[in-house]
């Protein structure tokens, strides 16, 4: 598993295709997954440190859970299959650890509200990954999330895996 790093989330032109960018939290590889429009402003606002005036969908999951006594421990973007990624959430409640499948805009925007770090299996890195370019500076500068939101207008959703 590689740790990665939730970036940002973008809408691909000229479909309006919303995409969560990962990265790599020690590579080059980013992952685009492209998602529905809830879960885009359910990530985009936890990201941004807002609040609502009342409750999101998956916030109601975190304070569900957290009444449960269930902590979430990772994220884990699994698998990809017939161009779709699968999910897992892992749980530790008072029974000990589960496993939950989870479509990853749901798993991601429960991470990004629990401060709870998201994993991608290689396989997945391996078959669905886009790599910077060495003698560019760290992932994640502003230049190369130009650069790559680029790279996303000229390509269409069906390239790659979507929900």
């Amino acid at each position: 598993m590689i740790e990665m790093q939730v970036v940002g989330v973008q809408v691909v032109l000229p479909s309006n295709a919303p995409v969560v960018l990962l990265r790599e939290s020690e590579g080059r590889r980013l992952l685009p997954i492209f998602i529905g429009d809830p879960e885009a402003t359910a990530i985009a606002v936890a990201l941004a440190g807002r609040e609502t005036p009342r409750p999101m969908t998956h916030d109601l999951v975190v304070e569900v859970l957290d009444g449960f006594s269930i902590r979430l421990e990772q994220v884990v973007i699994s698998e990809l299959r017939d161009r779709t990624f699968f999910a897992e959430l892992h749980l530790r409640g008072p029974d000990g650890p589960q496993v939950v499948s989870a479509r990853p805009s749901d798993a991601i925007a429960l991470a990004v509200r629990t401060a709870t770090s998201v994993f991608a299996a290689e396989e997945v890195l391996e078959e669905a990954g886009y790599l910077t370019p060495e003698e560019e500076k760290p992932v994640g500068t502003e230049e190369q999330l130009e650069e790559f939101r680029e790279f996303l207008d000229q390509v269409n959703p069906a390239d790659f895996a979507g929900e």
